[in-house]
């Protein structure tokens, strides 16, 4: 009876995450997965009345982070500020979600590789962006020679693949890694959503015209799509800045959640969704009661930069060096380099000051609704609406739509960089007609592996602990067997998932009773809990409760069907009722 219902199981299972149970589905395969001989350091933080973090008085957890929650059910623990350990549960968490960004990767034809953590100032400087990052986190070797260690890994993947390339039909060209990376972080904050050492999926690809990696960029968005729909969390896609990464082309990945530090714009009647820093509205009137010129400078520092818009309140009322929050930076950005003048940002107002004291020239910039206000003696004036977004600002995609904003945690980015990195590196390759090299136009694309981990269980916990999705959980199902439960009924239960291809585990601690289990199991967030409890034991016997806090149920089950009822439990619980905003494309 058992094998044909196991057969069943694996079909199902099989045909939604094939490459993860491949490497987790150890009950038929391995011994017993047993807790007794797996650390989980929980127990301290359950028991101890006086520790703020402890159980409260209803049972339930008190209100916590998810960075500190994943600390007290075992998953990580913290070094220093912005450094961590990750420890048996999130290792196992941090190796599923690699096993799914395997999958999706090689869906794409990318080869997996590992570059070094370690790399040069002098390849930095050789690409330009040594001087330009304050994030680096610099060492010596004896011999004072100045090494890196890698926040990303453009100028080392470039300098490698452009060793190796000779001709246009060497390319496409698409490898991808899975490894630590480093930043000097200034304030560490929110666990591993923004530390000092993470962990990162970096893809990059190499075409030989901008048309084909334009169709690369395309195919590796599709992969990011389906990778996160099967991850089963609701995400959303917003149109970003490259920023320093350089390239005008780029999309990010986000977990609309309170503690997210992106600010994103999205449409309440169409799919448009951008970053704060590339939103735009559609140009509309609003009154204003006086003129204000703010002053920014450009990037060189040669110019001053008069920045001239309509104001709500008397003008003396606001600061004329802070223009951010009244202006759109991304408008202001485009409306400058109309005038081929790059726009510095990000410069403290005393630094500014002193700055603007050695400009040698001056443009003006005004907002388009000063139109009528423009003096005739002004020349080449830039006009744009460069106001700032407020919400129910109307949609510059569609005509009826309005603007809200919602927090993001960034957990993707996706770059098309051209020609940014091969121009500088020499990644130069042969044409058709062998009269001429030319520079590959290139791709980066990455998901914050440790970051991952952080904002699902930010997405998912509740305040009886983690609530993991199926497919990233340290194990799928745990089964409890209570007082007085005999070790052999335990494990005539965690032997009928035999074929079924589900990651199980058996708690057997032998000195836990049953209630501090349950407490364990919820605040380890295991997506389905099997308990051998008095149905077990009674005369009709043979019966366990199974549970499924995501979805609220709780059933009581005959032996034979519990692999069955799992299963689909399992299978409910790992989607997800998706917002309309959430990407669908």
């Amino acid at each position: 009876m058992v094998a044909p219902m196991a057969a069943r199981i694996w079909r199902c299972r099989t045909h939604s995450r094939p490459s993860q149970l491949r490497a987790y589905s150890r009950v038929s395969e391995h011994p017993r997965q047993r807790l007794s001989k797996f650390w989980t350091p929980t127990g301290l933080l359950q028991t101890e009345p006086k520790d703020h973090n402890a159980p409260n008085q209803k049972g339930g957890l008190q209100k916590d982070d998810s960075a500190s929650l994943l600390a007290r059910a075992g998953y990580l623990s913290q070094v220093q500020s912005g450094i961590f350990h990750m420890l048996p549960l999130g290792l196992r968490v941090q190796n599923k979600l690699e096993t799914l960004i395997d999958k999706h990767m090689d869906s794409i034809g990318a080869a997996k590789t590992s570059l070094s953590s370690i790399t040069t100032e002098a390849l930095w400087k050789k690409s330009g962006r040594y001087s330009t990052n304050s994030e680096l986190l610099r060492i010596k070797d004896r011999r004072k020679s100045g090494f890196l260690l890698s926040p990303t890994h453009e100028e080392e993947i470039t300098t490698l693949v452009a060793a190796s390339l000779k001709s246009y039909k060497d390319l496409p060209i698409r490898l991808y890694q899975i490894g630590r990376k480093y930043r000097d972080e200034r304030r560490p904050r929110n666990g591993l959503l923004r530390a000092k050492e993470f962990m990162m999926k970096d893809l990059y690809t190499f075409d030989y015209t901008h048309e084909t990696a334009l169709e690369t960029y395309k195919a590796v968005r599709t992969a990011y799509n389906n990778l996160f729909r099967e991850l089963g969390i609701p995400f959303i896609v917003a149109e970003a800045d490259s920023g320093n990464m350089g390239g005008k082309l780029s999309h990010e990945y986000h977990f609309v959640h309170p503690s997210g530090e992106d600010k994103i714009w999205i449409c309440d009647q169409c799919e448009y969704v951008a970053n704060e820093e590339l939103a735009e509205h559609k140009t509309e009137a609003r009154p204003f009661t006086d003129v204000m010129v703010f002053t920014a400078i450009s990037a060189d520092h040669k110019t001053r930069i008069s920045i001239h818009v309509g104001v709500d309140q008397p003008k003396d009322s606001y600061d004329s060096i802070h223009w951010d929050h009244l202006l759109n930076p991304h408008a202001l950005r485009k409306a400058a380099e109309n005038l081929n003048i790059d726009l510095a940002t990000g410069l403290e107002p005393d630094t500014l000051r002193k700055l603007l004291e050695n400009t040698t020239s001056t443009i003006d910039i005004y907002d388009i609704r000063l139109q009528n206000h423009i003096p005739e003696a002004t020349h080449s004036p830039a006009t744009r609406d460069i106001l700032a977004i407020e919400p129910g600002d109307a949609c510059p995609k569609c005509e009826n739509g309005h603007l809200s904003q919602v927090p993001g945690i960034e957990v993707g980015h996706t770059f098309h960089l051209g020609t940014r990195y091969s121009e500088p590196l020499n990644a130069v390759v042969a044409t058709p007609n062998n009269t001429e090299k030319v520079p590959v136009h290139m791709g980066c694309h990455g998901i914050g592996v440790s970051r991952l981990i952080s904002a699902v269980a930010a997405m998912t916990y509740d305040e009886r602990g983690l609530n993991w999705p199926p497919g990233i959980a340290p194990y799928e199902v745990v089964v409890i067997p209570g007082s007085g439960i005999e070790s052999k009924d335990g494990e005539e239960v965690y032997d009928s998932f035999k074929g079924a291809g589900l990651d199980v585990v058996l708690d057997d601690r032998a000195d836990k009773n049953l209630g501090w289990k349950l407490k364990d199991a919820d605040l380890i967030g295991y997506p389905v809990i099997v308990v051998l409890g008095k149905t077990w034991k009674s005369e009709a016997g043979g019966k366990v409760e199974v549970q499924c806090r995501r979805l609220g149920e709780k059933k009581l089950v005959e032996k034979d069907e519990v692999a069955v009822t799992v299963a689909d439990l399992l299978r409910r619980c790992g989607k997800w009722e998706n917002p309309k905003w959430v990407s669908s494309s």
